[in-house]
């Protein structure tokens, strides 16, 4: 007898779902890919609310795990120091894809505040070619994308240093956004010759007419309307390279296709 807001009385035996004999978790489906971002802190900071990973985990949802491994001030040089640890040739499964987003504090100007994160540009564009060769011996079907430098925002940087450290604020910018330009041609430059895609955000921000505020924070880093645009980029070169979050499956069965009365068939 039941009394009011009680539940039905539970079977004496539940029998959990069984696969069937020589079936492995692989032929449900059941490990889900990894997207991985892989970049300096505009990466890092990309879970944010309002960030372009935070978006991009939601866009593919129950699809691919996206997993964030950004790590702010980090230039092109010291990322390689980086690269066997997160991206191992064995041991663990190789991500479905990668985004490679580096060279903001590689364009750092010599002789500024910032100088020391600075990497001559004919280096950045070597390195970025060996963390790109590192991922294509993890796997040869691997989606890689490389993702430009920002544009930057001098008189944001100024602002944003002013209201740091107020009279004894830098005179004179640590970044150019010509520079910034200098390290984005040759990301797209490499791009082509591994024919690989490129999210140009250097110039697909510049379209915007008051993209300095709009899009940048502090002159540099992401606000939310900047980290819109990345992820509107991101996701239409995955979709385009064959990621389309619609046509990949999910890791378990959707709760329309499971039986109430029998839901173990579900699972098999």
């Amino acid at each position: 007898m039941m009394t009011r807001g009680s539940c039905p009385a539970a079977p004496a035996t539940i029998h959990p779902p069984v696969c069937p004999a020589g079936a492995t978790s692989g032929s449900l489906g059941l490990v889900r890919p990894r997207v991985v971002l892989f970049g300096d802190s505009i990466t890092e900071q990309s879970f944010r609310p309002g960030g372009w990973g935070a978006a991009l985990a939601d866009t593919y949802s129950r699809k691919a795990d996206v997993v964030v491994r950004g790590y702010g001030g980090y230039n092109t040089r010291w990322a390689l120091f980086l690269m066997h640890h997160i991206f191992p040739l064995d041991g663990i499964a190789p991500p479905l894809a990668t985004t490679i987003f580096f060279g903001a504090n590689d364009a750092a100007l010599l002789g500024r505040t910032s100088e020391r994160q600075h990497v001559p540009v004919s280096e950045y564009k070597e390195n970025l070619k060996n963390i790109v060769n590192h991922l294509k011996d993890c796997s040869n079907s691997m989606v890689i994308v490389l993702i430009t430098p920002p544009p930057i925002d001098e008189e944001g940087r100024e602002r944003f240093a002013r209201s740091l450290y107020g009279e004894n604020a830098r005179k004179l910018p640590e970044r150019t956004n010509e520079m910034a330009g200098v390290y984005a041609g040759q990301c797209i430059e490499l791009a082509r010759e591994m024919h690989i895609p490129c999210v140009n955000i250097w110039s697909k921000m510049q379209e915007t007419e008051g993209w300095q505020t709009l899009y940048l924070s502090d002159g540099l880093h992401l606000t939310p309307e900047g980290n819109a645009v990345v992820h509107k980029e991101v996701v239409k070169t995955l979709r385009n390279a064959g990621l389309k979050a619609e046509d990949m499956p999910y890791d378990f069965p959707h709760h329309s296709k499971i039986d109430g009365s029998c839901p173990d068939m579900a699972f098999q």
